[in-house]
């Protein structure tokens, strides 16, 4: 079994560069559109999805994964608990590998499900805190 700091590891690193941020809208003072120029600073292309279908940092957004006409490798996940779990359960239907829960997103039935699909999983981490982190933590190296 993986640890925590490996399945961390391993989505910022390993399991793809095109990360779909869902519930980034153009709002600057949402921590989603932060955390998004983070990742694209750090090589990540950020997919905004939110019902606006808002372009953010210079990319085209859509109004839901299914709607995303290419491949989604890591599905980030800024909404409500309470809805996080379609969120994951979609993230599943479009083949996506990973599926990071921000901080405060929490639904153990939606990580157990996800997992059992076979994919990565994060829960209530954030990861604007830990890719500058990969370079000086050797747990997560």
């Amino acid at each position: 079994m993986q640890s925590e700091s490996d399945v961390v590891r391993n989505i910022l690193t390993e399991r793809g560069d095109t990360w779909a941020v869902v519930g980034l809208s153009s709002n600057r003072s949402r921590a989603a559109y932060g955390v998004a120029a983070v990742l694209q600073r750090y090589g990540k292309r950020i997919v905004p999805v939110h019902p606006k279908a808002e372009t953010v940092h210079g990319e085209q957004g859509y109004a839901s994964l299914a709607d995303i006409p290419f491949p989604v490798d890591v599905v980030d996940v800024f909404v409500n608990s309470e809805h996080a779990g379609q969120i994951a359960d979609e993230a599943v239907a479009i083949g996506a590998k990973a599926v990071w829960f921000q901080l405060d997103v929490i639904d153990e039935a939606a990580y157990a499900r996800t997992r059992e699909a076979g994919l990565d999983m994060v829960m209530n981490r954030c990861p604007a805190i830990e890719i500058p982190q990969l370079d000086r933590r050797p747990d997560l190296v």
